[in-house]
């Protein structure tokens, strides 16, 4: 996956922006699955990463666990508490990613906060995400416009940086994170946290208009998809549709050993309703 420092853009946004182009040639938006690492358990949590890229995601981002995030609704936060509290920590959450996405041409990327980096020191935790075979890296509540120091360690370690913007979003703060941003932009398709309501669908398809007369970088929304009506409103106008609470709510309804055929059935649904129009 990502190989390090190099000139010209970083390895990770290069695969991700394959992933893009696939789904685009295809005629339909990109298939971006969240799922926490080490939820509900190590091994089962390996085996659902493997589902949901078998089910047809196009990317996955990896949950990596913090204890007061902010934009994660009730599904993520307990999914990532169930993690916390078994005692997985940051180096075995990362082994895990790894180990159920090693030889994948899906592209991952890591989601978690700035406190997580920091602690670690930003390019110890840049290298680290590198070395699991991570192509980029969502820090939800890093300013575009204080990142400079990580973006620096990011492209050290061939990782692309991936932004949010949102429908407050002002100009000004749009315009940096157009330049800012490789990867994708992650547009907020509602105010709030996620998994609990629906994507607010005028000011989001404001939202990814604007972005797009700023860059030609994708641009996909998360926050508000929570099934595959959804998910299909969502395809119509962007280029990729994230979906987080819902998967991990497959993972949970029902007994370890068959959370993986759950993640897959319903990867698979979502993908199919990927469709533009």
């Amino acid at each position: 996956m990502s190989t390090g420092a190099s000139s010209g853009p970083p390895r990770g946004a290069d695969r991700i922006a394959e992933a893009f182009a696939r789904a685009a040639s295809e005629d339909r938006a990109a298939l971006i699955v969240y799922l926490t690492a080490g939820y509900p358990d190590p091994e089962t949590s390996r085996a659902c990463l493997r589902a949901a890229v078998e089910g047809g995601a196009d990317i996955i981002e990896v949950g990596l666990p913090f204890s007061d995030p902010i934009m994660d609704g009730p599904t993520i936060q307990a999914a990532n508490q169930v993690v916390l509290d078994a005692g997985i920590g940051l180096v075995e959450q990362l082994t895990i990613a790894r180990d159920a996405l090693a030889g994948s041409e899906v592209p991952a990327v890591a989601m978690t906060y700035v406190t997580v980096a920091d602690t670690r020191g930003y390019a110890r935790f840049a290298q680290d995400c590198a070395d699991a075979g991570l192509d980029g890296v969502i820090l939800p509540d890093l300013p575009v416009l204080e990142s400079d120091v990580w973006r620096v360690a990011a492209e050290e370690s061939g990782l692309a940086t991936i932004f949010l913007a949102s429908s407050v979003s002002s100009h000004e703060r749009l315009d940096a994170i157009a330049a800012a941003s490789d990867g994708w932009i992650y547009a907020i398709g509602l105010l709030g946290v996620t998994g609990v309501n629906a994507v607010d669908d005028g000011p989001t398809r404001e939202l990814v208009a604007a972005i797009r007369d700023r860059t030609g970088t994708p641009v996909a929304v998360g926050i508000g998809v929570r099934d595959r009506e959804t998910a299909n409103q969502v395809a119509a106008f962007a280029d990729g549709v994230i979906v987080g609470s819902a998967v991990l709510r497959a993972v949970a309804d029902g007994e370890a050993s068959g959370a993986a055929e759950r993640v897959r059935t319903l990867v698979a649904d979502l993908r199919s309703g990927m469709a533009r129009g």
